[in-house]
């Protein structure tokens, strides 16, 4: 899957968007829509993005689990060889330290991530900001072609703002 960005300028043009984007076969749930207004997209029935789309959850979430995993393993290496408090440790316990700082790493990566703004949104804050309409599209690779010439042809106003090179594994 990839992600294409396209800016609307008005409410119009984004409903019209919507309207075709549902018409090439695209499901409204890999469609994310963000505003300076959420309430309006409710109202017009517009799918807002959701908190995956607008924080930094997925990434930091991906981040910690890689370091508290890693972080674990060494902990748990260190335990094994040197024996602290004279405490042997086996391969079950090797496993279990490791799993235990996965699962910390990636928690605690998440409760920072939620907090922030997704970085790859920071380019269109200013857009948003003066009203218009930021479309996250999530496509197949092989459809990349066929729904950008699609907004070229159907709607000229909406800009392309390019894309990523893949979705996000998570969630």
């Amino acid at each position: 899957m990839r992600r294409l960005y396209f800016l609307a300028p008005h409410l119009n043009s984004a409903k019209a968007i919507f309207h075709d984007l549902l018409l090439a076969r695209i499901d409204d749930h890999h469609v994310h829509v963000v505003s300076k207004d959420e309430s309006q997209l409710i109202k017009e029935d517009l799918p807002a993005a959701t908190l995956f789309e607008k924080s930094d959850l997925v990434p930091a979430f991906e981040r910690g689990l890689i370091i508290g995993f890693t972080l674990g393993l060494v902990l748990s290496f260190i335990g094994v060889v040197f024996a602290p408090f004279g405490i042997q440790l086996g391969g079950g316990s090797v496993l279990a330290i490791t799993l235990a700082g996965a699962f910390f790493g990636a928690w605690a990566s998440s409760m920072i991530g939620i907090s922030l703004h997704n970085t790859h949104l920071k380019g269109f804050e200013n857009a948003i900001a003066k009203g218009e309409y930021l479309f996250i599209v999530d496509i197949p690779k092989s459809r990349i072609r066929e729904i950008t010439k699609l907004m070229k042809r159907h709607h000229p106003e909406a800009e392309n703002e390019g894309s990523d090179p893949t979705v996000p594994a998570f969630p």
